[in-house]
């Protein structure tokens, strides 16, 4: 991973991968991060009971399964404070849609059926509209709701593009954005809408950066 350079206000900053002893924490700052998505909400059934203990257990396994399969899970520090986390997918295709067996059968007991499934027909349907073939995909990202708009963000996001530009073979990151408050925090990336999609009844914009952007 390049070791990326804060300005000074950022200084006692540092990226890095995620430690074992804070994937709880890492599961914490993105159940948060996600609790008010439309997609999530429609996946897990927000209008039914239960919505919170299948939101925080599917991100959690989501977590755990990204540790396990060694992909690339960077985290903001501030000493050993955990501030900020995203989760990447390598350009690896044994790490695509679907995941593993043992993945789908944990997420079958506590998130249900319904939820598993929507939530590989939505990494399938996002990855149909990506323009390239080797690429990297950012599945998670959030910051601590206390230390949001310190520019916390746009600092995972120099390390998410820092890890892009270590893997020769990636052609780039894609991601898919359902919160319209958050495009243009990945145009400011430097991000280029490539399609919107419908999962369920929710829709959401399918949005790429190129190697060379």
């Amino acid at each position: 991973m390049t070791s990326v350079t804060f300005s000074p206000d950022h200084s006692n900053i540092t990226s890095s991968y995620l430690d074992a002893d804070d994937i709880n924490v890492a599961a914490s700052i993105l159940y948060k991060a996600y609790y008010d998505d439309p997609l999530f909400k429609d996946i897990f059934q927000f209008e039914k009971e239960g919505y919170q203990a299948r939101l925080r257990s599917a991100i959690r396994e989501e977590v755990t399964t990204f540790y396990d399969a060694r992909q690339p899970i960077i985290g903001l520090y501030e000493d050993t404070r955990l501030l900020a986390v995203c989760c990447l997918i390598s350009p690896d295709a044994a790490f695509g849609a679907g995941r593993f067996w043992h993945w789908r059968l944990k997420m079958l007991l506590t998130a249900g059926y319904f939820g598993t499934k929507q939530m590989i027909i939505k990494e399938e349907k996002v990855r149909e509209k990506i323009p390239a073939k080797n690429y990297h995909m950012l599945s998670f990202i959030g910051v601590e709701p206390s230390h949001q708009d310190k520019g916390l963000g746009h600092l995972l996001m120099s390390a998410v593009l820092g890890e892009m530009m270590d893997d020769e073979a990636s052609e780039g990151i894609g991601v898919l954005v359902t919160l319209p408050k958050c495009m243009s925090f990945f145009r400011d990336g430097s991000f280029e809408l490539v399609e919107e999609i419908s999962v369920n009844e929710v829709s959401g914009k399918v949005m790429f950066r190129g190697r060379a952007s």
